[in-house]
């Protein structure tokens, strides 16, 4: 007998979701902005050529503050217009499973912010012959900076998958990023020692990133940002269930 369902329902389901985001103006809107405001904030606010300095630290580490803009404006449509528009019931008719859903969405968004980050390569090529500069520390900077959004959006499409409004999932999603973003500098402002304290400082996203951005590639800093964006698809599974069968 044979099956009505789609032989590669995933890679279907990608460039439907692939199609949709860039045909939506707001997906140019948001890299215009990204980079934009990190190339004027690189070379005019920060000053780079006056610090004389051959070090993309202070490009990559604006990154992590940015983000808590740019990841919910990439995922609050995700889940919240598919609610909105009442479409997510028409999915849940097709013969696709929870994770092809939410790992379609996932990869679709992903592709956005990698080109996003290939956009950011004309800011290095720029300053390059300019001073003598590692490769090492720039991989591993662009390589800590797919890590953070990967798990960044993982949140964002998580959150927005409880929502049928984009404006409340995107205050949501930076209001949770902005948690992780700045909970190691609560904890050293309260100055306090102790198990939660060491747990909290692991827990923030700035903390895990830092490593990166000074060339330092650590394994634990890898493992944290794929698990917690495992687990955030993990919960958008489970929210989809809980919606299916509610």
């Amino acid at each position: 007998m044979k099956s009505n369902s789609p032989r590669f329902p995933l890679g279907s389901l990608y460039k439907k979701e692939l199609g949709v985001m860039f045909d939506s103006p707001m997906a140019y809107v948001i890299g215009i902005f990204f980079l934009g405001f990190t190339s004027v904030w690189f070379f005019v606010v920060q000053e780079f050529f006056a610090l004389d300095v051959a070090s993309f630290r202070p490009y990559f580490g604006l990154f992590p503050l940015v983000f808590l803009i740019l990841l919910p404006a990439l995922t609050m449509r995700s889940w919240a217009e598919e609610k909105r528009q009442g479409t997510v019931e028409l999915l849940f008719t097709l013969p696709f499973r929870e994770w092809d859903l939410v790992l379609a969405k996932y990869f679709a968004t992903m592709t956005m912010f990698c080109l996003l980050l290939v956009g950011t390569l004309p800011v290095i090529f720029l300053v390059l012959p300019f001073g003598s500069f590692d490769p090492g520390p720039i991989a591993s900077q662009y390589l800590g900076t797919f890590f953070l959004g990967a798990a960044g959006i993982a949140l964002g499409q998580y959150l927005s998958s409880l929502t049928s409004n984009q404006v409340t999932a995107f205050l949501c999603s930076a209001g949770v990023l902005l948690v992780f973003t700045l909970m190691d500098r609560l904890v050293i402002s309260l100055g306090s020692g102790g198990t939660i304290s060491t747990v909290l400082l692991n827990m923030s996203f700035t903390y895990r990133y830092n490593g990166f951005v000074r060339g330092l590639v650590d394994t634990r800093d890898l493992v944290f940002f794929l698990l917690l964006a495992w687990g955030f698809l993990f919960l958008n599974t489970r929210s989809l269930v809980h919606q299916k069968w509610r």
